[in-house]
């Protein structure tokens, strides 16, 4: 294992561990030791990485609160409270976000369907602009304070920098903002629909969100809504257990894809 200390791969591993097992090493150059975490964001985290992961995924994945991942870990004789449970989302949910947004880039469709919906910050009503593809698949999700031009603008040009490419049809509801925004940021060869109807689907997708936010009563700061809302947006389509609307997926296959991929993402995290 490298130093990350002074980069050298000349180093020797010890026989003693760290007290959560987890191996040491002495650089033979800059004479420092070090263990598997050392020069990770998880150096001083008191408990071991696959908890921490574990924690952050029912965090973003189910209807529980702080509190309730607390008390969950208290039989494993585990004992932080949910002030830990937040510090933790800290870390890990940006190392998903980047990892997942790089992974799935050029893979959205063509045809995109846009919406906004809100999500309360500090008592204040924010809005969560998102957009998936024809087939369900997530383009990208973007947390505003305000609802207009400015933001629809922000939310297009950062859609087509995830995803790598400008779509040829996108569907929005009634809103003012998005014919400009669409034309000035995709381009004037893009085709706008604008109709309820048509957008219904990106309306149900926010049964996501909403299913998941409302639990915990709002957010403390704008900040930690961007970040859970995106993080959340991106665990949820990697995920989902269907790659076309419709397609049925037999149960048994759902939960291998479930166990593969939440390896995946483990091993992504223990190696950050």
């Amino acid at each position: 294992m490298p130093c990350p200390y002074c980069g050298s791969a000349t180093t020797q591993e010890q026989a003693k561990r760290t007290s959560l097992g987890y191996r040491t090493f002495r650089c033979v150059v800059c004479r420092r030791r070090f263990n598997e975490r050392s020069g990770t964001p998880f150096n001083d985290v008191s408990v071991p990485t696959d908890i921490v992961f574990l924690v952050i995924l029912w965090r973003l994945c189910y209807p529980l609160s702080l509190r309730h991942l607390a008390e969950m870990f208290l039989d494993r004789g585990l004992v932080f409270n949910h002030e830990t449970v937040r510090s933790w989302e800290a870390l890990v949910a940006p190392l998903l976000t980047e990892y997942l947004r790089a992974r799935r880039r050029g893979k959205a469709g063509l045809r995109w369907h846009a919406d906004e919906t809100y999500v309360k910050v500090h008592g204040v009503w924010c809005y969560l602009y998102r957009a998936i593809d024809a087939d369900g698949n997530l383009v990208d999700s973007l947390l505003s304070s305000h609802r207009d031009m400015a933001a629809a603008k922000r939310f297009f040009a950062r859609s087509v920098e995830v995803v790598g490419h400008i779509p040829e049809k996108v569907t929005t509801d009634g809103h003012d903002a998005y014919p400009r925004a669409i034309r000035e940021t995709l381009g004037e060869d893009v085709v706008h629909r604008c109709s309820h109807y048509m957008n219904n689907r990106i309306e149900q997708d926010h049964r996501g969100i909403k299913g998941r936010y409302h639990p915990m009563r709002g957010f403390g700061t704008f900040h930690s809504a961007a970040r859970f809302c995106s993080a959340h947006a991106e665990v949820r389509d990697y995920f989902r257990h269907r790659t076309r609307m419709d397609e049925v997926v037999p149960l048994g296959v759902q939960r291998e894809q479930f166990r593969v991929r939440s390896a995946e993402l483990r091993a992504m995290v223990k190696a950050a």
